[in-house]
């Protein structure tokens, strides 16, 4: 990182963080607290913020968007102060190089430039940042998803190497925390009891399953388009997947934990090679969650239904490696339905040999690792309280510690500080596309029938 100009070489450097769509809904529910919550937590830290939006604000209406924002996790402290004081916004189309210019010129220290827009927004503004000259060692933090395809990812790719190498080019996924990463790893790795039965020998399958009580929720001109499996297993579960399944990393490094992750999608290919056989779609219909009532998806603002546009996806992978060879990994993720429920099941193979005498139903056993908030649950058979001869089931229960701070707190952390542990490769952004293109072209084909489901079932 550069040093502020002007500033006492003693001082803390201060970085550029410059928002782009700064007036949307990203970045005042989850970008700007995350902020404040990471300056509160390190109040040595020095960062210049620059929005940029296509709305008309002043400085002292972006000021007070901002201060509202950081209300919401109760952030103060002289960092947070000293970039209420300093932080300016541009009403600008930043799809526009001579405009993108004036942004970049402003920041006095290394520019993390986030890119807080819809895809096809972003691509225009990729476009144009190569007409102009970036200053040196600039980032670039893009939500994912990375493309709408396998092609599409690649040529997002190409663009963004020609503008800053790739250690400089930050995807973000936000649902693998650095926390969540650093607990699969801990739990796995610090614990001889798991890693040795860490394979096909032992593992029978696994299941990643994120279902949400959630309906649309106003989001039909982004959803409509993409549908659960763009918006859930392309774009997340099988990063969880590949932590999951990673061989051990030499060192918590983010290049290490980036490549071990990226060698498992490498791997992984639709389960038989037939999106008919391993894969499911389904959309809801009205029904009741949690005594609301919820419209049929057809029938919310800004759906088309003639799309077919899935609101539940199931899909079923294998990884060819030694390790994996013949487990069944289950990815599945659905809206409105009766109940929330965010976790990793290992099930383990049924125990070799159970002793003539022993009765009751011994159950495989299996370790639940659950998303937010992350916790663990072992289940395991054991003798009953009454007859020692009868077999019976148990639960082992911990939770893991959340972190200091949010998602997007580490994500920013990372982007600053030039080591984007959450961000993932280019290779790993079109091999994401590569597994699950197969299954599209099915379901674009009608090969897998779309069902539906009542809202609030299960």
């Amino acid at each position: 990182m550069t040093t502020e100009r002007g500033s006492d070489p003693g001082q803390p450097e201060t970085s550029s963080l410059v928002i782009l769509g700064a007036s949307g809904d990203l970045t005042s529910r989850l970008l700007l607290p995350a902020l404040g919550q990471l300056l509160t937590d390190q109040p040595k830290r020095r960062v210049q913020l620059l929005g940029a939006g296509v709305e008309p604000w002043t400085d002292d209406h972006w000021r007070s968007v901002v201060r509202t924002s950081f209300g919401a996790r109760e952030a103060a402290g002289p960092a947070v102060e000293t970039l209420l004081d300093a932080t300016v916004y541009f009403a600008a189309d930043v799809t526009d190089p001579q405009e993108l210019t004036t942004i970049l010129s402003a920041c006095i220290g290394r520019p993390a430039v986030y890119f807080a827009l819809p895809p096809m927004v972003s691509a225009r503004t990729i476009a144009a940042l190569k007409e102009i000259e970036l200053p040196e060692g600039t980032v670039l933090a893009l939500e994912k998803p990375f493309g709408s395809d396998h092609q599409s990812a690649a040529a997002l790719n190409a663009q963004l190497t020609r503008l800053v190498p790739e250690d400089q080019i930050d995807r973000v996924d936000h649902f693998l925390g650095n926390s969540t990463v650093f607990n699969l790893v801990g739990l796995r790795f610090a614990n001889r009891i798991f890693e040795p039965l860490w394979n096909s020998q032992h593992i029978e399958r696994v299941d990643i399953v994120y279902d949400e009580t959630l309906a649309l929720e106003g989001r039909a001109r982004y959803y409509d388009n993409a549908g659960a499996l763009r918006d859930m297993i392309q774009s997340h579960l099988l990063l969880v997947m590949a932590v999951l399944a990673m061989e051990p990393p030499s060192r918590i490094g983010t290049g290490d934990i980036r490549e071990a992750m990226g060698a498992v999608l490498r791997a992984t290919r639709l389960w038989g090679d037939s999106a008919a056989v391993s894969s499911r779609r389904a959309v809801y219909d009205a029904g009741t969650v949690d005594g609301r009532p919820i419209p049929a998806y057809a029938d919310e603002p800004g759906v088309n239904p003639a799309r077919n546009t899935e609101t539940l996806a199931e899909a079923t992978f294998a990884i060819d490696s030694w390790r994996w060879a013949g487990v069944p990994f289950t990815l599945r993720s659905g809206k409105a339905l009766g109940e929330k429920r965010r976790e990793i099941v290992v099930r383990f193979k049924p125990a070799q040999h159970i002793p003539i005498g022993l009765t009751g139903a011994a159950e495989p056993a299996k370790l639940r690792i659950f998303l937010g908030p992350d916790a663990m649950s072992l289940e395991l058979n054991i003798n009953g309280p009454g007859d020692p001869l009868t077999i019976d089931r148990t639960e082992m229960t911990a939770e893991f510690g959340p972190g200091a701070l949010l998602a997007y707190g580490e994500i920013l952390a990372g982007i600053l500080d030039g080591k984007p542990s959450l961000s993932v490769r280019g290779e790993a952004a079109v091999e994401l596309w590569r597994i699950v293109t197969p299954i599209l072209d099915s379901w674009d084909r009608d090969e897998v029938p779309l069902e539906t489901y009542p809202a609030g079932s299960a």
